[in-house]
């Protein structure tokens, strides 16, 4: 599908021009509309849709970073990552981080306008085939649908109250829509009519299926905590779907894993060797500065407080209420030159493939050095760690695109979901039905998975980086625990994968849980704490941006606190 989607957008971007901002009316193409009405034209406008997953396009209001489709700055809400880099970089980004929003920032509008041009664009597909007399579109309908279930859902949990744009909608040119409330419903129906509708696999990589639809709409009822909707979902995807988790945890994040038997739905990212437009520009951000390759630009940086989550008991099980109580030894504060002894306690290894730590191989480049690979200075509040999920591996050229400022166009898949993800969602399932031998055994295959795995290498390549020590649970001796424990693996799993914060949200601990962290890591970051204010209930939803509000003559109205 990579190559599909090269060959045809260049021709697609000449044969339409048109806005992507919700609240405009499309302009005509340069084709008529009935010269769209055929095969041709309905595979043409759904790659358009196809390339909104990313959120880049021409005409975008904001820029890349603040569009981006893998969610990457959510995190930095969260306490799974600081912006990085130094304070004053990206200042609109600073003061997403520290808490201090207004309705005008860009990146709230860069995410809002992006979700709306993949909306649009469906809808164009879908509305094109409906005014085809002849020929069965029922696959490219349901993709089209998948494709507006997945920008609505995005759209859903990002800002809450929301419009709903239809097909007819939108084929009368009528965008200017009110937003009243969720559109729960209508994303339901969306994924249930891919599900019907959608091939149970594709000749193309990269397209949805049937088990995928089934998959995203199980997430859409957890989101919901409809949990007797969700399980059945779930269950028939573990049970009868295509989908296992690799056996190595690194080729999710690696060339090897693309579109492997653990992808369920990803952003198709590829670098051509070169400075590609289908390279992941929303992440470009996001390496380190000046790291081992020369890369820009320092920005995503891991918390200590992620760090510390990855300790183990001796035992090889998580500290679920302990792990703040002392940090994983850092070298915040330190010199490259200085001497520096990295952490000695049992650590879970997954820590060092999502996390680039001083002292330990970083993606094959060798012993991360510490603070010369930093850009941060010791007086920002980025920390002393650097992403390793979205850097691609030392060798993989195929992945790598450069470009004249040293930006990062990177080819690794960005996995919307992923069936480790699947399993955790389960287990979430499983323990609010009280089914906890069930969610016990989605939770260790997780475990076993990374307990047996390959493992981070010291220098000489013969023996593990660090004392790495997991082991999957024995028992969950009641709801309770079993409801912590599967919340913490999902952290552990897929940190640094844009799901933290939604994740915190949806269980209703966010305000808690960021405000400790706040104050915890000021521990490490001493002005941390100075310089972010507290995360608030309202913040549980972004405000609907301004612009979008004066753009619509007052039809869209404000969440509540903004």
């Amino acid at each position: 599908m990579k190559k599909r989607l090269l060959m045809y957008v260049s021709v697609f971007m000449g044969l339409l021009a048109c806005n992507d901002d919700f609240t405009t009316v499309p302009a005509v193409g340069a084709l008529s509309d009935d010269a769209l009405k055929n095969e041709q034209g309905v595979n043409l406008l759904l790659v358009g849709a196809y390339s909104a997953l990313d959120g880049i396009r021409n005409n975008q209001p904001a820029a890349d970073w603040t569009v981006s489709g893998d969610n990457w700055w959510f995190d930095v809400i969260s306490d799974d990552a600081h912006k990085g880099s130094t304070d004053g970089d990206q200042a609109d980004l600073f003061l997403i981080e520290t808490y201090d929003w207004t309705s005008s920032n860009p990146y709230f509008l860069g995410k809002w306008s992006g979700l709306f041009a993949g909306i649009n664009r469906a809808n164009a597909v879908i509305s094109l085939i409906n005014s085809i007399e002849d020929g069965d579109f029922s696959s490219q309908l349901a993709e089209a649908r998948f494709l507006r279930g997945h920008f609505n859902f995005e759209l859903q949990k990002i800002y809450g109250n929301v419009p709903y744009i239809s097909e007819e909608n939108y084929a009368n040119t009528e965008f200017n829509q009110p937003n009243t409330g969720p559109i729960w419903e209508e994303i339901e129906a969306d994924f249930q009519f891919a599900v019907d509708n959608l091939p149970a696999t594709q000749s193309l990589v990269g397209k949805p299926t049937s088990w995928a639809a089934k998959a995203f709409l199980g997430k859409v009822h957890l989101f919901q905590q409809d949990y007797a909707a969700a399980g059945p979902l779930f269950e028939d995807v573990i049970n009868n779907g295509p989908y296992a988790l690799n056996a190595e945890y690194l080729d999710n994040f690696s060339l090897a894993g693309d579109n492997s038997a653990e992808s369920i739905f990803a952003i198709q990212f590829t670098a051509d060797d070169a400075q590609s437009l289908n390279g992941n520009r929303g992440g470009t951000l996001n390496f380190p500065n000046p790291g081992p390759f020369g890369s820009c630009c320092g920005f995503y940086q891991p918390t200590q407080d992620l760090v510390n989550a990855y300790q183990t008991d001796g035992s090889g099980l998580p500290l679920l209420d302990t792990f703040n109580q002392s940090d994983v030894a850092n070298d915040y504060g330190v010199e490259s030159s200085d001497p520096f002894t990295p952490e000695a306690g049992p650590l879970d290894p997954r820590l060092d493939y999502t996390v680039g730590r001083r002292g330990i191989d970083y993606n094959g480049y060798g012993e991360h050095i510490g603070k010369d690979w930093i850009r941060a200075s010791f007086a920002d509040i980025s920390g002393p760690y650097l992403p390793k999920k979205n850097v691609y591996q030392a060798g993989e050229e195929a992945n790598q695109g450069t470009g004249a400022w040293g930006q990062q166009h990177s080819g690794i898949n960005y996995h919307i979901m992923r069936y480790a993800d699947l399993l955790l969602m389960a287990a979430e399932v499983a323990v609010e039905n009280g089914d906890l031998t069930k969610a016990l055994g989605y939770v260790n295959q997780v475990r076993n998975r990374a307990k047996n795995m390959s493992y981070v290498q010291d220098a000489s390549g013969t023996a593990p980086a660090a004392n790495y020590q997991i082991e999957p649970y024995a028992s969950f001796p009641d709801q309770a625990f079993a409801r912590k424990a599967v919340r913490f693996e999902r952290r552990l799993e897929l940190a640094m994968e844009g799901h933290r914060l939604f994740d915190l949200r949806r269980w209703g601990v966010a305000e808690s849980v960021i405000n400790e962290y706040i104050a915890n890591e000021a521990r490490t970051i001493g002005n941390f704490g100075q310089k972010a204010n507290p995360y608030l209930p309202k913040m549980d939803l972004l405000p609907i941006p301004v612009n979008a509000i004066d753009l619509s003559g007052g039809v869209l109205t404000q969440n509540p606190g903004f």
